[in-house]
């Protein structure tokens, strides 16, 4: 069925009608705001290359409208011909009620939610620049999660996720796809404490199992009756996860996220945000809130999606999402930074034909030093954080410091379990953690004074395991007001400014 549209010069032309709705309300957006102002804010594309066909500087930015423009050219932005879909992720909606800023595992857990919620009750938008997700903490982690933290809400965190785990096939199967499967291997967490932490481990377990974790505290001959291929020197008791706790494959939960959240409407955009506009409502010189968000795909166009609210799920890079928002720049109540910057992390692959085998749990050291299985051909993980400042390796790269491996890893790895001092190193490689400086916690909740931004950042290396409930946590928090499931209010921004930190023990 055809019909006819008339445009401002007056040209009339035979369009089928799907097209000519689709025109009228691509003429209606455009003309609905004034132009879009210049951006001071902006960051270079993380793509790298660029291999679409370059655009003019004009034509890089699609405005928000105040002038007139031909519907055939808005057309030809918007589908590029009748014939030809745009790929994946390149269409860009103009409005949005949630605005997600990353996405990754934690990102796409409170799109998951929100959408879980009330799938048709409102709209989510996510941008992610590396859909691939090659530079994403969670990817380049070891997977896994445990109930032993002396926080207790990190506790429940991970509780939270464990049992989502669990119901996994229940939470995220999409019709017609198969069903989802993390690899979950339940082999526990054991802490290893010496003698002057022996008290600190026996009351974090205490305060574990009150809240329902089942963790239980192994003595020095208990530890050697389970674990007789450990060298215990040093060492007083420990603390084992029995139920909930291990390593699971961090690329099938997002995976089944993101197949999940496109189930159920959310719209991923690959692309980079670059910028902010600004609701303008008292007398001061600083907004009163944000209005949208500027994305720059990779062909180099910019479009601006209007929300009424902004989800910082960036990971390591949470800090420049905040400072395009004047967060830490800006004056009064936006001088207080988000103390979150990325630090690099070391995962070494390493072969011990005589290591333990089923037997062996995720192990941290008293070194720091950690070490977990495979598979079942005598491989194993491990790695360690350094112990001071000083020793940060450069960020600018993913390089991996074989040096580290020989004079802290190795050494710390074989001290624990003779067998690996006839191991051989076999590959590795390098991520980032979304550190939080101020106190290697999340960061989570509205901004005290930009309130339609929220954080979900800072996570510190635990983010893989905590991502399902802060996620929820979100959610609950946008469209409810306050906590429902797990009160994370002591993690909210405002302790930055009274600087009172989060004392955790469980840092890894």
């Amino acid at each position: 069925m055809h019909s006819f549209i008339t445009t401002r010069s007056g040209i009339f032309a035979k369009l089928p009608t799907g097209i000519i709705r689709i025109l009228n309300e691509k003429i209606v957006e455009t003309q609905s705001s004034s132009f879009c102002k210049s951006r001071s804010l902006s960051r270079d594309s993380s793509d790298g290359n660029n291999d679409d066909k370059e655009v003019s500087n004009d034509e890089k930015r699609i405005p928000r409208a105040g002038e007139y423009r031909s519907p055939w050219k808005i057309f030809k932005e918007e589908f590029e011909g009748v014939s030809t879909l745009k790929p994946l992720g390149t269409e860009v909606p103009r409005e949005t009620d949630v605005l997600i800023i990353g996405g990754g595992v934690v990102g796409s857990a409170v799109a998951y939610w929100l959408k879980q919620r009330s799938a048709k009750g409102h709209t989510v938008t996510v941008v992610e620049r590396d859909p691939v997700y090659t530079r994403a903490s969670s990817m380049l982690s070891c997977g896994g999660i445990r109930h032993q933290f002396s926080v207790p809400e990190n506790v429940q965190l991970s509780m939270f996720t464990s049992e989502f785990l669990r119901n996994i096939k229940e939470n995220l199967s999409v019709i017609h796809e198969s069903l989802p499967d993390v690899q979950f291997n339940h082999q526990g967490y054991l802490f290893l404490a010496p003698p002057r932490d022996a008290e600190q481990l026996a009351n974090n377990v205490k305060m574990q199992q009150e809240l329902g974790a089942k963790v239980v505290l192994l003595s020095k001959k208990q530890l050697a009756e389970k674990y007789p291929w450990m060298n215990l020197d040093g060492i007083e008791c420990g603390s084992f996860g029995v139920e909930g706790e291990g390593w699971f494959d961090p690329w099938l939960l997002v995976r089944a996220l993101k197949q999940k959240n496109l189930s159920l409407g959310t719209k991923y955009v690959h692309g980079e945000l670059t910028g902010f506009e600004f609701a303008q409502k008292g007398n001061t010189n600083e907004p009163d809130s944000l209005e949208a968000g500027v994305v720059r795909i990779k062909s180099g166009i910019e479009y601006e999606i209007k929300f009424a609210v902004v989800v910082n799920c960036a990971g390591p890079w949470a800090a420049d999402v905040a400072e395009m928002a004047r967060i830490g720049i800006g004056e009064n109540d936006l001088q207080v930074p988000l103390p979150v910057e990325p630090r690099k992390r070391f995962v070494y692959v390493t072969h011990c034909p005589e290591g333990p085998m089923l037997d062996c749990p995720f192990v941290i050291d008293p070194s720091g030093v950690y070490l977990r299985r495979e598979g079942f051909g005598g491989h194993y993980l491990c790695g360690s954080s350094p112990t001071n400042e000083s020793e940060e390796p450069d960020i600018s790269n993913f390089e991996v410091d074989y040096d580290f491996y020989e004079k802290i890893v190795w050494p710390g790895v074989a001290n624990r379990v003779p067998a690996f001092n006839d191991s051989k190193l076999k590959s590795a490689w390098a991520g980032f953690y979304d550190y939080n400086f101020f106190d290697q916690n999340l960061v989570i909740g509205p901004h005290p004074y930009l309130r339609n931004m929220y954080f979900a950042n800072g996570l510190s290396g635990h983010g893989l395991q905590h991502s399902i409930g802060v996620g929820r946590a979100i959610m609950e928090h946008i469209l409810d007001g306050d906590y429902k499931t797990i009160n994370l209010e002591k993690f909210h921004f405002d302790r930055f400014i009274s600087k009172v930190p989060i004392e955790e023990q469980g840092i890894v």
